[in-house]
């Protein structure tokens, strides 16, 4: 009997031929008009975009019905604060010693210190208005729950669920047949997602095919100490911090951990979306490491929402670099308001297009450096962000394992069990669900 082969494998070859069919074109046809508007911006767009779109649009109904099972499967409101507070607190610290780590390696660095084309910087870059601190807190709340619904606003429907689900539990046999709805509407929604999974390997082809394509290496090379010292920085965090944190905290072995979410690395490179990727990070926290649904389906879309490693560290490694090609000096007053500014940029613009230059211009303001210097570092931006995408959901499923241990939610037994959950298809186990009596 032929061994079937997984998902996983599928869209890994995918990306590989992706990636050398983009290069090969960005080297042999990038002034083709042909193949420029017809593949790359034809084909490679549409098919890349509309799969992204599938991807997001399995987002808000998996995280609802989802999120429904696992407060009800928590069953005690008291319970389901201390989870909320561990995750929040545990995010916010991580992403306090991601910009604390980038600022560091890039100080003793020096990206840019002798950088030639700082005249050459774009000037047609514009920064969107990031939301004040007060707005912040109190657009957590949704005015209108359906608009939240409809422009997929996380924080607020996180927010509304929640509280829907705790009004379940207070009503008794009303909120049992509810929550076995949305268990039900939940286990269609897997089937939708298995489908939309069937077409992964062909866009991840396209996702990296285009990016490749227009990314080459004559982008790559003026940039190569900025780009070096993010990428650095990025696996320092995602392989040291994350590590430790695994050991200390999770009692875990961080080995086993990584070679675990490969499948979600996987998803989070070739699509660079943090939300997109929450279906297959929920899958490998719970089948391949053993941690309950009523965590994972808490922690997981709160940390694609609110953390921001990945992104904390871009905005260390830049700042220092522009303050460096533009010979600005930066005083520590500055180093720590660029740390202040991340850690609250990671939960005040989680819910806004373009996050991580909206956290870059916010924090250049704030510091005094020319927000035009955003443009030098647009050519690999791209690039970094599905690294940096992969680091976050490294970091969501980090915190997971670290609540389910102290929630002792998380078996080890299937953490330890190298085939456990191994994924040939995107699902999610049948949830228990608890009520007061």
């Amino acid at each position: 009997m032929t061994k079937k082969t997984s998902i996983t494998t599928k869209i890994l070859i995918a990306m590989a031929i992706g990636l050398v069919t983009g290069s090969l074109i960005n080297i042999f046809a990038s002034d083709i008009a042909f193949i420029q508007d017809y593949l790359v911006n034809g084909l490679f767009h549409v098919i890349g975009a509309a799969f992204v779109n599938a991807l997001k649009m399995l987002v808000v109904p998996l995280v609802t019905f989802s999120l429904i099972g696992g407060v009800c499967g928590i069953g005690d409101v008291g319970a389901l604060g201390r989870v909320g507070m561990k995750a929040f607190g545990l995010y916010l610290l991580t992403t306090g010693m991601a910009i604390t780590l980038a600022l560091t390696i890039a100080i003793l660095v020096g990206p840019g210190e002798n950088f030639e084309n700082a005249t050459s910087v774009s000037s047609s870059f514009t920064a969107k208005q990031a939301p004040p601190l007060t707005d912040v807190f109190i657009n957590i709340v949704p005015s209108n729950p359906v608009n939240a619904f409809a422009e997929g606003n996380m924080l607020q429907i996180i927010f509304f669920v929640i509280l829907f689900a705790i009004a379940m539990l207070m009503t008794g046999n009303i909120g049992r047949q509810l929550a076995e709805t949305a268990e039900k509407l939940n286990e269609v929604m897997m089937k939708v997602v298995t489908l939309v999974m069937d077409f992964a390997p062909i866009g991840v082809f396209f996702l990296m095919a285009k990016t490749f394509s227009e990314q080459g290496i004559d982008l790559i090379l003026p940039m190569i100490g900025y780009f070096s010292v993010v990428i650095v920085a990025l696996l320092i965090h995602a392989l040291g911090t994350f590590s430790l944190f695994l050991i200390f905290l999770a009692k875990l072995n961080p080995i086993i951990f990584i070679k675990k979410m490969r499948p979600a690395h996987i998803f989070a490179f070739s699509t660079a979306s943090s939300n997109a990727t929450i279906p297959v990070t929920m899958q490998v926290v719970e089948q391949r490491m053993g941690v309950s649904n009523s965590t994972a389906a808490f922690t997981i879309p709160l940390g694609a929402t609110i953390n921001m490693d990945g992104t904390a560290i871009m905005q260390g490694v830049a700042t220092v670099f522009i303050a460096n090609v533009y010979g600005i000096d930066l005083g520590l007053t500055d180093y720590l308001t660029v740390v202040g500014m991340s850690i609250l940029a990671s939960i005040g613009t989680a819910g806004v297009p373009g996050v991580g230059l909206i956290m870059l211009a916010m924090v250049f303001n704030q510091v005094g450096l020319p927000v035009e210097g955003i443009g030098l570092i647009l050519g690999v931006d791209r690039i970094l962000d599905m690294v940096r995408t992969a680091v976050n959901i490294t970091g969501d499923a980090t915190v997971t394992c670290i609540v389910a241990r102290g929630e002792n939610e998380i078996d080890d037994g299937i953490f330890n069990d190298p085939d456990a959950g191994v994924i040939t298809e995107i699902d999610l186990p049948h949830k228990s669900v608890k009520f007061d009596k």
